[in-house]
């Protein structure tokens, strides 16, 4: 890949279908990093086994999370799209990693006390040397920027301080600091307006969903809490339903719904009815895109090994570099 502003790194756990708090945070993101960098895009699921207790799902959550980025415009192209596993250099870089990271450190990680709560009796080792692994991932591509929510700040914190911790031991400047570019939309709320989008909490809304299926979920969307009658005035500005207007609706339609709510000229159930309309015009074309994905599987994994190739192109380079500072014989 020729060289422009720089290369850019993310990777993202095989949780199957996406939904909007996915696309708005990330993938939209993702396309649109393609213009100017050289991207690297990651389906991360080694790192998924830490929470998993089974894998039956596995691959085919892998297949529809390529399939969604893919159709959403992720272009093979322009972007290396691979499966991590299918690069295992970044396990070695992931073991030699952990000889410069502190144990402290990594326990004392806000993720990593996060993860203790919600899974109590599976604190196994993989889970306690995540970010070694997600700092491998990033340093093995040599990327100069991560795309990331505010709520990861801390790890690519982590990587640059392995970074520095790795370079000084070994008197080397062979891997790079990344710097981290936080996204636009860093939280999209799910239908019940509190919670942060997600499909645990089955608050969300599918990129791939029919129309009818859109409209449902849409319906269900809570938004000012307190308009109780369709002839309360409305306060858009605590509304979930009208923050998503404001993205895929017109200015000029989004300047109409801000006005006729705050004098009750529109209800929320019309409001809500125009929301599900204007998504699913929006995400028409990509639904058409899916559909001709998953026609072929075969040339979806085929994008994918293609991507692992040209991967480990740059990853057997790296390695070679870090051998040869850490004075290891190859």
């Amino acid at each position: 890949m020729s060289p422009k502003k720089g290369r850019v790194f993310s990777g993202a756990r095989p949780t199957g279908r996406q939904h909007l708090g996915n696309y708005l945070g990330a993938i939209k993101n993702y396309v649109a990093l393609q213009t100017d960098y050289d991207c690297v895009y990651c389906i991360v699921d080694i790192h998924a086994l830490t929470t998993m207790d089974a894998t039956i799902g596995l691959k085919q959550n892998t297949f529809e999370m390529a399939f969604d980025w893919l159709a959403a415009g992720i272009d093979p192209e322009k972007s290396i799209v691979f499966v991590q596993s299918h690069v295992p250099q970044v396990m070695e870089l992931h073991t030699i990693l952990s000889m410069v990271t502190p144990y402290g450190k990594l326990i004392e990680l806000p993720t990593f006390k996060d993860k203790i709560k919600q899974q109590p009796k599976n604190i196994n080792y993989g889970l306690v040397g995540y970010p070694v692994l997600q700092a491998a991932d990033i340093t093995l591509y040599k990327s100069d920027l991560v795309p990331v929510g505010v709520d990861q700040a801390p790890h690519i914190e982590f990587t640059r301080e392995v970074v520095r911790s790795f370079n000084f031991r070994y008197k080397t400047d062979v891997l790079v600091e990344p710097a981290m570019k936080v996204t636009e939309i860093p939280k999209v709320l799910g239908t019940d307006g509190v919670q942060k989008m997600s499909k645990s909490l089955d608050n969300h809304i599918e990129l791939a969903s029919t129309a009818e299926e859109t409209q449902k979920r849409v319906m269900t969307m809570v938004t000012d809490p307190q308009r109780m009658r369709r002839n309360d005035p409305g306060n858009p500005d605590v509304c979930n339903v009208f923050s998503l207007h404001k993205i895929f609706t017109s200015a000029e339609d989004v300047k109409s719904i801000n006005a006729e709510c705050r004098n009750a000229g529109i209800g929320c159930v019309d409001c809500k009815k125009k929301l599900a309309a204007n998504l699913n015009m929006y995400f028409t074309p990509f639904r058409e895109r899916r559909a001709e994905l998953v026609k072929d599987p075969d040339h979806v994994e085929e994008i994918l090994r293609d991507g692992a190739k040209r991967a480990c192109v740059i990853a057997d380079q790296t390695i070679h570099e870090v051998h040869e500072a850490i004075g290891m014989l190859e």
